[in-house]
């Protein structure tokens, strides 16, 4: 068996189980336990392959997840006729097949709201560090190779007073833009729908062409579908200013990885601020030595307050469903 319960039954009667893909802080467990639920995590330090989370989540009540967890038609026949719930430690929920699961009765909920600020804080982050070169002086400084002060050393790009342009104007997207007040940016943004919050901003509604074309610094904040995949392709990075500066804090699939590191190492584009990637956690060789990119390692939503009240929600979600209330956060068809 892949994992051992964390809590034990008493007086050999049953109680409903959850299982675990993957650690969560231990206040979420404690959800779980206070609520009487038997609760088995995956004991090793990486994601389950296909095989053994199939074989996991049949055997359960409810299951939490993570986004690496690829939740497809096989997985959820699997679960399908004990598990009720799978609950996602995440706002997106792409890795999982949610027409499927309500075809099968079981409900998938996600955790929305709680990471908003801390993941446009993550923006801004990669925003700020590839203006100003941030990493390549880090790993100059690193190596011993920094030979002192230089009149023309390390030239960036000023943030304040530019151009910031929006692509998802949602929570995040908004947050983002909230930020930009300081910086006295100009703002736009692309949504299917205009966005009070953001005009309220003084941001401007405007075609996703117009805005590559006269934004200086493009931060992605759509979730993935079909009509976002590859959103941001060889056209689009086209469009964009040969200075200017694309982020992706989103989904790496949002944004062509190939034509990306064509027009990085062609010198179409000023340079980029990545969180995601195409095929997590493998980062193309040819992207890595690129010195025009910050990469970081998918940690929009990493702190400590953060991810705890993640696991939080995620196990009252599955307590909800579980005691056959209606699910806090529930992730609903379009």
């Amino acid at each position: 068996m892949l994992s051992a319960p964390i809590s034990q039954e008493k007086s050999g009667v049953a109680r409903q189980s959850v299982f675990i893909t993957r650690a969560i802080p231990e206040e979420g467990v404690a959800v779980l336990n206070e609520a009487g639920l038997t609760v088995h995590v995956n004991p090793h330090h990486r994601p389950l392959q296909p095989e053994e989370l199939i074989k996991e989540v049949g055997r359960h009540d409810g299951v939490i997840c993570q986004m690496v967890d690829r939740i497809d038609q096989k997985v959820l026949q699997a679960a399908a006729g004990r598990c009720r719930v799978i609950a996602t430690c995440a706002v997106g929920y792409d890795n999982i097949d949610v027409a499927a699961a309500a075809k099968l009765g079981i409900v998938i909920t996600h955790t929305p709201d709680v990471l908003t600020e801390t993941t446009a804080d993550l923006a801004w982050t990669l925003m700020l560090s590839a203006a100003r070169r941030a990493g390549e002086g880090e790993r100059v400084v690193r190596a011993g190779q920094w030979r002192g002060w230089g009149m023309m050393d390390f030239l960036g790009t000023d943030v304040f007073g530019k151009t910031l342009g929006i692509v998802g104007a949602g929570r995040i997207g908004t947050a983002v833009a909230r930020r930009a007040s300081g910086f006295r940016m100009k703002l736009l943004y692309h949504a299917r729908t205009s966005k009070p919050e953001m005009e309220a901003l003084g941001a401007r509604r405007v075609a996703l062409n117009e805005l590559l074309e006269s934004s200086d610094f493009v931060s992605l904040h759509v979730p993935l579908t079909e009509e976002t995949r590859h959103l941001i392709d060889e056209k689009a990075l086209g469009r964009m200013k040969r200075d200017a500066i694309l982020i992706n804090s989103a989904r790496g699939a949002v944004v062509d990885q190939d034509a990306l590191i064509a027009a990085l190492a062609g010198g179409r584009l000023a340079a980029a601020g990545l969180d995601v990637y195409a095929h997590e956690p493998a980062v193309p060789p040819e992207l890595v030595r690129l010195e025009n990119v910050v990469l970081l390692p998918h940690i929009g939503s990493a702190t400590v307050a953060t991810r705890t009240e993640m696991a939080r929600r995620a196990a009252r979600n599955v307590v909800a469903v579980l005691r056959g209330e209606a699910a806090p956060n529930p992730v609903r068809l379009p």
